[in-house]
């Protein structure tokens, strides 16, 4: 499909937004930038490619012995990476993703990183799919190669209008559970604004290669002194007013939002899942580059 025929089917604002991540990310995803994502992460295992004669620091156990034999000179066996994998990219629509106290909601941020690492994946040629949830499973976009499919993966995250409006990543992980029924690399992009899901990550953990991806806003940790405040949760609809003049509210919220990151991150790393922090207020660039460049280290 043409850039024209997209056009005519997303309203102008959203086409520039998908167009703009589209730039962003093409433009980043260099041969250079793949080979990290190679890196970091292998293939399923070895598979024969070709028999070549004997040089000097060869391997002898991977002599030939039968074309040796025929050749009257030393061959040795060569294998490369089985390199495809499938990726699953989970990216949370709970209305808290339409928050954001700078340009960018939650809910773009987690697009950008979305397409950065399909882009990539796709680059490497492995398959991505899609699995966009709230409190329940909204849409299932099954594993795929080329440039055209990245592009429905980004614009269903920037346009999907969910249904739900909490968040229930265990119902995520649970749905993810019967679709993988193979190994798969999976991002798991939330703002996790849930509980009582650490049992089923666990088990996907074990499962998969499970990475998982908080995006958060700089204003969730600071309240500024604006006075009387009405605080609503975009997702359970509850409120509640704070006199934001008081020094002891503002320093409580602060102390109770780092406790929560703390928790979270101390749940990952019991269940043995990679932490990659966003935000809205910067690109996901640098983190995912960083990232990649620390877990291909310790591959």
């Amino acid at each position: 499909m043409t850039d024209d025929a997209r056009q005519d089917m997303l309203s102008p604002e959203l086409f520039a937004k998908i167009k703009s991540i589209q730039i962003l990310t093409k433009k980043l995803v260099t041969a250079s930038f793949a080979g990290e994502y190679e890196s970091a992460f292998k293939g399923t295992g070895m598979e024969f490619d070709e028999v070549r004669e004997y040089q000097p620091g060869d391997d002898v156990r991977k002599i030939d012995w039968n074309v040796t034999a025929r050749m009257s000179a030393p061959f040795v066996k060569v294998h490369k990476e089985e390199r495809e994998l499938t990726v699953i990219l989970m990216v949370d629509l709970s209305e808290s993703g339409h928050f954001g106290s700078v340009d960018t909601y939650k809910r773009e941020r987690a697009a950008e990183a979305a397409a950065i690492l399909a882009y990539t994946a796709i680059k490497s040629n492995d398959r991505v799919g899609l699995l966009l949830f709230t409190d329940k499973v909204e849409r299932y976009i099954p594993p795929k190669k080329g440039a055209g499919h990245v592009w429905r993966l980004i614009s269903e995250v920037l346009r999907f209008e969910a249904t739900g409006t909490g968040t229930s990543v265990k119902g995520a992980l649970s749905a993810l559970g019967k679709i993988a029924k193979r190994r798969a690399v999976v991002f798991l992009i939330s703002d996790f604004i849930d509980d009582g899901f650490e049992h089923d990550l666990r088990i996907s953990a074990r499962r998969h290669d499970l990475i998982a991806l908080p995006v958060r806003d700089p204003r969730e940790f600071i309240l500024p002194d604006v006075g009387l405040v009405a605080l609503r949760d975009a997702e359970s609809g509850r409120e509640v007013t704070i006199d934001t003049h008081m020094a002891s509210v503002r320093t409580a919220y602060t102390k109770q939002a780092r406790a929560r990151v703390d928790k979270l991150s101390e749940m990952f790393r019991r269940a043995g899942v990679f932490e990659v922090p966003l935000s809205s207020e910067t690109s996901s660039v640098e983190p995912i580059v960083g990232f990649l460049r620390e877990r291909g280290g310790r591959a």
